[in-house]
């Protein structure tokens, strides 16, 4: 098999993986709370990454890194998975998938502003017009629009609050991770993952915890392989095989949508129109700021 081809293949499996999520998220929900589901998938996740690192004779490279990349894995696991799962989770908890997902691909809109802040420089005036579209496409989300009325009182304030931060938060968990660039990404994440584990083990005593093998337990497995373990394994597989990384990336535009039939048809949530055109407007926006017709003109 020719390598673009492998690298569609293995996007696919990403991408496919990451659209059953959102689902598998509420389902666990229904008998775990946000902690419990992570403090199962992390260690799920973690186990997958060991067998990828096993896979591809990495681990020489596990045993070589230095006090100081070990320091900064310990950083990054801190924030993912440890932080950023336990807000998105929390989100989830407390919106409906439709509203919690499309908000969270708020993200590179996030990372735009986060890196011309950072790298002091200015964000050139046509992405402006694609943040705009975006924003507008998440307060279109956020209102609960149904076509008649708006649902202001029934939607969570906390939530949304939250499902931006999550956002945020995998934005500088971006930002971070470049600290980590020379590092094979499977070793990398299962460092970061394994840090995250033993944040979240330690954490046992401060949060209730009372696990039990029920649907929520099995769907918090189920989200540790297919939210975590396979799709950034396989997504990092596509990007090293490919030559257009770009075309790789907007594949997973394509997830969030997959995703609202899923919720549709097992959660039983009725989609609002506001969610699709909301969700159309903010991955629009993005990618106006990645393909726009004026990236060559003066800003």
């Amino acid at each position: 098999m020719k390598q673009p081809t492998k690298a569609i293949m293995y996007a696919a499996i990403a991408v496919i993986s990451w659209s059953t999520v959102a689902t598998a998220f509420k389902i666990a929900l229904r008998e775990v709370s946000y902690y419990e589901m992570l403090l199962i998938a992390s260690p799920v996740a973690t186990f997958v990454f060991a067998i990828a690192v096993t896979v591809r004779k990495q681990w020489s490279a596990v045993t070589q890194l230095s006090g100081k990349q070990w320091i900064s894995f310990a950083l990054t696991g801190l924030l993912n998975p440890f932080i950023y799962y336990l807000i998105l989770f929390k989100a989830y908890d407390l919106l409906p998938a439709q509203i919690a997902q499309p908000i969270n691909c708020m993200w590179p809109v996030v990372l735009l502003v986060m890196l011309a802040v950072m790298n002091r420089q200015k964000i050139p005036k046509f992405k402006y017009l694609g943040m705009f579209i975006s924003l507008v496409g998440m307060f279109l989300i956020s209102s609960g629009f149904t076509g008649s009325s708006f649902r202001y009182g029934e939607i969570s304030v906390p939530g949304l609050a939250l499902a931006f931060f999550s956002a945020f938060l995998w934005a500088l968990f971006w930002v971070v991770n470049r600290m980590n660039s020379a590092t094979d990404s499977t070793v990398a994440l299962f460092i970061s993952f394994l840090f995250g584990t033993v944040y979240l083990v330690a954490g046992i005593p401060f949060a209730d915890v009372h696990l039990s093998v029920n649907q929520g337990f099995i769907a918090s497995i189920y989200v540790g392989i297919f939210e975590m373990g396979i799709p950034f394994t396989f997504f990092g597989l596509a990007l090293r095989k490919t030559n257009n990384p770009t075309l790789i990336n907007q594949l997973c535009f394509l997830f969030p949508f997959i995703s609202l039939i899923f919720i549709h048809f097992i959660l039983g949530e009725n989609i609002q129109a506001s969610t699709v055109t909301g969700l159309f407007l903010i991955v629009s926006g993005i990618i106006f700021n990645e393909y726009n017709f004026f990236k060559h003109t003066p800003s």
